[in-house]
């Protein structure tokens, strides 16, 4: 294996990491409308994940920045192709970090209304358009000769990428309610076990057809064994949850967005980002990564950070590992 091949698969397990993290994350932001009934719930929820949020992000920075390294050619035409959803995914994580820190700054009925409707779109939206982002980039875009993207937005919206934004919306969602199951008590805790129930299956459904689908264009025998993980651990993650067990429910859930993202770059590599135009015009491993003095300097650099990071994020989650409910609030902001 060379080392550029070693990097697709680091790039690939920080954008794994990511949504895994921010998965629930995102879901948890959604269920402030869907699942939380007063102000008090809100905050409950958005406690839940106050501690690690920026943290999870962190997955994002190091995955972007790693393209931009060990894949020059990948990473400009993939933000520049992909400008406008990138820049949308952008403004809503900006907009709810601020929503989060300054929610609480007033005491106001309106002020806190649009910063907490802010945390819900903001969530939702980056839900969908990741969806949306890896859908095309598994599937192709118009890539000329030059290496540059030469469609349009509008061709971004194609069937499959809008599957795959419905998948990411609605499996986030499903594990953020698993989530919020694990780490809440009272009567928001079996509400949220009741929401995964409902939102299980409808997960399910569209995870199969997506999956299903990207088999069937592009898949192998490696991506059909990825497809089965995820599609057996999203029926045993509704399986925990109808039997109370919130841990196994949100390791399975997790499981299941692992092996869907994993399958997606078993089907991609060894292109970084396929011409529908051409083949021979495809983004490769090869064709567009960095030289190999760079990508040596850069994995001597990520054996030394990496399991720092990850340690770090481990005790974070360790300490704020308890459940909490309405009786732990402070008096309401």
């Amino acid at each position: 294996m060379q080392l550029h091949d070693v990097w697709f698969v680091l790039i690939a397990v920080l954008w794994t990491g990511y949504f895994f993290l921010e998965g629930f994350d995102f879901g948890i932001g959604v269920l402030t409308k869907l699942l939380a009934r007063d102000r008090q719930e809100k905050r409950v929820l958005i406690n839940t994940i106050g501690p690690v949020w920026d943290g999870n992000e962190v997955w994002l920075i190091s995955a972007a920045g790693a393209t931009f390294a060990a894949f020059p050619e990948w990473y400009a035409t993939l933000f520049s192709g992909f400008y406008l959803p990138l820049l949308l995914i952008l403004i809503c994580l900006i907009l709810r970090g601020v929503a989060f820190e300054y929610r609480v700054k007033r005491t106001g009925e309106r002020w806190q209304r649009n910063w907490e409707n802010t945390i819900f779109w903001a969530s939702l939206l980056p839900a969908v358009l990741w969806g949306v982002v890896f859908g095309n980039l598994v599937h192709g875009v118009k890539i000329d000769a030059h290496k540059e993207y030469v469609g349009s937005v509008l061709d971004l919206l194609n069937p499959y990428a809008i599957l795959g934004g419905l998948v990411t919306l609605a499996l986030f969602t499903f594990h953020g309610a698993v989530f919020a199951s694990l780490k809440t008590v009272g009567d928001i805790r079996e509400r949220a076990r009741g929401m995964a129930a409902v939102l299980g299956p409808i997960a399910a459904v569209l995870v199969v057809g997506f999956l299903g689908w990207t088999q069937a264009d592009q898949g192998d025998g490696s991506s059909l064994i990825a497809l089965i993980v995820a599609v057996v651990a999203l029926v045993a993650a509704l399986g925990a949850n109808r039997l109370g067990r919130e841990g196994w429910a949100f390791t399975f859930s997790g499981v299941t967005i692992v092996a869907a993202v994993v399958m997606l770059f078993l089907t991609l590599f060894p292109n970084v980002m396929p011409s529908t135009l051409n083949e021979s015009w495809n983004l490769t491993v090869s064709n567009a990564s960095s030289s190999p003095y760079t990508l040596k300097i850069m994995t001597w650099g990520a054996a030394f950070a990496t399991p720092l990071v990850m340690l770090y994020q481990g005790w974070t989650y360790w300490v704020f590992r308890k459940r909490i409910g309405t009786q732990h609030l402070a008096k309401a902001h």
